[in-house]
């Protein structure tokens, strides 16, 4: 057994000069000194020594022999190193400084590897802290942390756990997934992986290759103590890395800070002089707003009001309401922060929208009473302009009304008269019209009620049309006058007879009878002719006289009575229709082809009685009586 100790403990030596010479070397190389090739050698004169004191404890130890011949020259360096080490409080082996030296200055590459290892723990090692565990402890519980997501990795000590290079490349990806794909290793290449991880520190994370790969890869048990002192160049490379990228997040995280308040102020500022320029104008338009009277324009101005109320002062509270927002986020973002509060420009604090937006509400209210006021005014004046030309209307024909019945003379002087009223007509006709334009706009006001005037234009216009019909009637019956008194060949009565007849078969009261009209007139007062005989009277008569006028009509009649027409001949018609009976039936009149107007007449005009079976009858012989005069 004893001879394989001794085997280990040889390599592990070998192991651990070469991997202490290497760590020793990057010390030395950073700061620009030659590398050491032997520890036993280089070390002895104690220049080396005090050069790598100085550098781990970035400190000078003042002068000392950089050039020593003599051993006490060397002991004195190498006392000076060791001396500085032990006021650092780093315990050396228990033989003591003085007998430590000594050794040093021979060359006990046992004893010298052993003071590096203490050096290693104290300036390396010893600052490794994970949960308050010791150094090494702390070491391996970090590499366990960061190895327990890979299933092929079992992290349990610095020796044997390193053996296939696995571990190394998980502790690479897991900070550096960049540099290589953990997956697509080959789990079985133990030399490859260890080579690769060997190869990606050195190149991309200048953690020095202290170890060979057959130095893990191949050995029974890999040596400790180099091992331990690689690791921990990984846990300071990432822990530099980490803190870079800790103090980097830091400097950006408050970049970003720093730039989204900065985009949040502007975008703040820029709203608020927006908004406070929109108001500006919005008002400034209201201002310049001048009405033109008209009720159309006003009720324009009242909606184009009522949509800014429903579309853009819904958005310019929607805004405000943002504003305000924003401008408490980037306060409340600096507080959390520690920084200075954010004070706006002049006139674009929060208290200035406020300001600006009293304003806006005082400018709406005078808007709002500007325009119903406006309409008000144009409803009032519509009222009174309704009521100025219905109530002259009114009078205007008032005063056509006395003078119709204030006409009195001789009848050419009436006729006269009327005809003169007459031409006031179209005159009134236009005056209706500009009621019913009046009255066109107060509707479209919504005008309902006026306290002005009583008239309204259905009013009017049916006071007018009775004027003109009574103007119409009355020129009619003086034209019908100067007919009768004209013709003294017939009887008073004759004469009322005809004219009631004329007026109740003129349907339209255009004093002419058209050939329908004249035909039922005709055999109301049993005066029966042929189609033909009808039409060629008729003919004659429009030639006469152009129209069949009520003097057509009075002097046909007058002709027709003096040469067929007598009492007895109607009494023989009407026996005739009534078959010799003392009554005549609404049948027999039928029967005997008599126009419908005409029998309608003589049923009103004949006095009626019940026959002996319950009928309608009418005593057309007592109404002859009544019609003809007898001397």
């Amino acid at each position: 057994m004893a001879p394989i100790n001794t085997g280990l403990e040889a390599h592990s030596r070998t192991v651990q000069e070469r991997t202490f010479c290497k760590w020793l070397n990057t010390k030395l190389e950073a700061n620009g000194y030659p590398p050491m090739t032997s520890l036993v050698k280089d070390l002895s004169d104690g220049v080396r020594l005090i050069q790598l004191m100085e550098i781990m404890g970035d400190t000078s130890l003042g002068r000392y022999n950089k050039n020593p011949r003599m051993r006490v020259q060397k002991a004195e360096n190498v006392n000076k190193a060791l001396e500085f080490i032990t006021s650092r409080g780093v315990k050396l082996t228990n033989i003591g400084p003085e007998g430590m030296q000594a050794h040093i200055i021979d060359g006990n590459l046992k004893l010298i590897l052993g003071m590096i290892w203490t050096l290693i723990l104290r300036f390396t090692i010893a600052d490794i802290s994970e949960e308050g565990l010791s150094a090494k402890e702390g070491l391996l519980l970090w590499c366990q942390r960061k190895t327990e997501p890979y299933e092929e990795v079992k992290v349990q000590d610095f020796s044997l756990s390193w053996s296939d290079g696995l571990a190394l490349c998980a502790l690479i990806h897991c900070h550096r997934p960049d540099l290589l794909d953990y997956d697509k290793l080959d789990k079985t290449d133990r030399h490859g992986n260890t080579r690769l991880a060997f190869q990606v520190a050195a190149e991309h994370l200048d953690i020095p290759q202290l170890l060979e790969v057959e130095d893990l890869c191949d050995a029974a048990r890999p040596d400790e103590r180099s091992v331990m002192t690689y690791i921990a160049s990984f846990f300071h490379a990432f822990s530099t890395m980490n803190q870079a990228e800790t103090v980097a997040r830091r400097v950006v995280k408050f970049a970003e800070l720093m730039q989204s308040v900065w985009v949040s102020r502007n975008d703040y500022e820029r709203r608020v002089r927006q908004l406070l320029s929109a108001l500006h104008d919005v008002q400034a338009q209201w201002d310049a707003i001048v009405f033109d009277g008209t009720y159309n324009d006003a009720k324009q101005h009242s909606a184009d009001f009522a949509t800014y109320k429903k579309t853009t002062k819904r958005d310019w509270v929607t805004e405000r309401q943002d504003i305000a927002t924003l401008f408490g986020n980037i306060q409340t973002k600096l507080r959390t922060y520690g920084l200075r509060e954010y004070i706006p420009p002049k006139g674009l604090d929060l208290a200035d929208v406020d300001n600006e937006w009293k304003q806006l509400l005082d400018s709406e209210a005078r808007r709002s009473r500007s325009i119903n006021a406006q309409i008000r005014e144009i409803k009032e004046a519509l009222r009174k302009k309704f009521a100025d030309v219905a109530n002259d209307f009114e009078r205007r024909l008032q005063i056509i009304s006395r003078e119709l019945s204030n006409v009195e003379g001789p009848l050419e002087s009436q006729q006269e008269q009327y005809k003169e009223i007459q031409t006031r007509i179209p005159e009134l006709t236009d005056a209706l019209a500009d009621v019913a334009t009046v009255e066109a706009e107060c509707e479209a006001a919504n005008v309902e009620e006026n306290d002005y005037t009583i008239f309204t234009y259905p009013d009017l216009a049916f006071e007018l049309e009775l004027v003109i019909h009574s103007i119409a009637k009355k020129f009619t019956f003086i034209e019908n006058q100067i007919v009768s008194r004209n013709l003294t060949n017939l009887t008073p009565a004759q004469l009322e007879q005809f004219e009631s007849t004329f007026r109740y078969f003129d349907k339209d009261e255009s004093n002419t009878l058209e050939l329908a009209e004249m035909i039922a007139a005709l055999a109301s007062l049993g005066i029966v002719y042929s189609e033909d005989d009808m039409n060629y009277i008729y003919d004659e008569l429009v030639r006469d006289y152009g129209a069949v006028t009520f003097e057509a009509f009075i002097n046909l009649l007058v002709d027709i009575m003096e040469d067929q027409t007598s009492r007895d001949q109607l009494l023989e018609a009407f026996r005739g229709i009534a078959a010799d009976k003392q009554v005549v039936t609404e049948l027999d009149l039928q029967l005997a082809q008599l126009p419908a107007p005409a029998i309608e007449y003589l049923r009103s005009a004949m006095p009626s009685v019940q026959n002996e079976v319950g009928e309608q009858a009418y005593e057309y012989e007592r109404w002859l009586d009544e019609v003809f005069a007898f001397e």
